[in-house]
């Protein structure tokens, strides 16, 4: 509401809806409870906007400002604190965690074109995985020139185009799940690297850290490391000291970034300080562990493991959006759910007719729309030939309604499997195109 007070008129604004120009004159929390130097200042760069946003509910503008009454919802929690080098105009500098944009990317070859060469980088990938977890059992030293080098095989196919490696971290594998999981976060930080404009060394560097993280797990007994239930107290207390062995192991192998050090040692770190090992607060966080440490999550939610069945994409970004803030830095969960997308390659998707098919390849300027491969009719019985269509076509079914999605299903549902239609090459073929309706047919893969 706006209020009259000595000549100025002021309204309440939610921190949401700040914008660049506005004039702040009073906070929701006495100044001396901040850390803002000046009482009353100018917001003049989106840091100064992120930073009132971290600290406060709601603010006093100068003048008359439009505000929806449902923005006033005020936070649970309260707000962490903003660091970084003070401001002219009270704020903090660099207060952005999410780092300028370096380098714009685009996909250089299709997503089909791309897949023989990026299923090579992953078995490898895989392979190199299995490799670090026996050698790491056995005391054995770890082979960093291979390791190396699958990391740069896997980040040349995402930069040449991201969409075939995303897919391949579908397969999903229970009683493979540590070696997968390492694999695909790799892969997966360094398509969220990518994603926001890193330059090249630093996406390898982050798919270095994202492929070692968990390498201190090998120095859990197997009895809890791959128990089929949930972990007791004291259980998950002995858990928790992989980030600390994963430390000690890295740590002594010579000419390694100190950067995949700190991330196998605080990719368990949240933005609360509520964490582990150390329990740092989110400024003291490394980048690359707030990265590594969010890919991680949406990984082992989309996994399934031998006490838990994995979850639908859709599921795991709804997860880690509501967790922003607190347990995730909120600007990089932001950027994280915005790269997946809604249906990110290699998801099973049902449509409002019934049938279903597997997303292929994704617009950027219409996550809603991908490509998919239809391969289930609407009786959930296997069509005899699958066939491709890109539904930013509007192509009608038999009923003479645009084919879209109703929804997102886990791997394994209504017997699709994505390991078996990616090891029988299915989606490294180009399937026939629709443009047309369709009559259902019935056959197997």
């Amino acid at each position: 509401m706006p209020t009259a007070r000595q000549d100025i008129i002021e309204t309440e604004v939610p921190v949401s809806q700040l914008q660049i120009g506005m004039h702040v004159v009073r906070l929701d929390r006495p100044w001396e409870e901040t850390d803002f130097l000046l009482q009353g200042f100018v917001l003049q760069t989106e840091d100064d906007v992120l930073a009132v946003q971290q600290q406060c509910d709601t603010v006093f503008i100068e003048g008359r400002v439009h505000v929806a009454p449902e923005s006033f919802a005020r936070s649970p929690a309260s707000k962490p604190k903003a660091t970084g080098r003070p401001g002219s105009a009270g704020t903090f500098q660099n207060a952005s965690s999410v780092p300028k944009r370096k380098v714009t990317y685009i996909n250089k070859v299709d997503t089909s074109r791309e897949m023989a060469a990026a299923r090579m980088s992953y078995s490898d990938a895989k392979a190199t995985a299995r490799n670090i977890m026996s050698s790491l059992r056995l005391g054995r030293t770890l082979e960093m020139n291979q390791i190396h080098q699958v990391v740069d095989n896997c980040v040349d196919s995402v930069l040449r185009n991201d969409n075939a490696l995303l897919l391949l971290t579908k397969i999903k594998n229970k009683d493979e799940y540590t070696a997968e999981h390492c694999i695909n976060v790799s892969i997966l930080s360094a398509a969220f690297a990518k994603h926001l404009g890193l330059l090249e060394g630093e996406i390898r560097n982050v798919a270095l850290c994202g492929l070692l993280h968990d390498v201190g797990k090998m120095r859990i007994d197997d009895e809890i490391l791959n128990k089929p239930g949930a972990l007791t107290p004291d259980e998950f207390a002995v858990m928790k000291n992989h980030t600390t062995f994963g430390r000690d192991v890295l740590a002594a192998l010579p000419r390694l970034a100190h950067s995949a050090v700190d991330v196998a040692y605080s990719h368990h770190e949240r933005m609360d300080g509520k964490g582990y090992p150390r329990g740092l607060a989110g400024h003291q966080i490394p980048l690359f562990a707030k990265i590594v440490g969010l890919v991680d999550t949406y990984d082992a939610i989309t996994s399934s493991r031998v006490y838990d069945r994995g979850r639908a994409s859709m599921e795991a970004l709804q997860i880690i959006h509501r967790n922003k803030g607190s347990q995730f830095d909120a600007e990089l969960a932001v950027e994280f759910i915005r790269m997946v997308g809604v249906y990110p390659p290699g998801s099973i998707v049902e449509m409002t007719n019934g049938e279903v098919g597997i997303v292929v390849d994704t617009h950027s300027a219409s996550k809603l729309r991908p490509r998919v491969l239809m391969v289930r009719d609407a009786n959930k019985n296997p069509l005899a030939t699958f066939r491709e269509m890109d539904l930013l076509k509007n192509i009608p079914d038999s009923a003479g309604q645009p084919y879209k999605i109703a929804r997102e299903v886990p791997d394994e549902s209504y017997g699709i499997v994505m390991k078996e239609f990616i090891e029988q090459g299915i989606l490294n073929r180009k399937a026939p195109e629709v443009s047309a309706p369709v009559d259902d047919g019935h056959g197997q893969p």
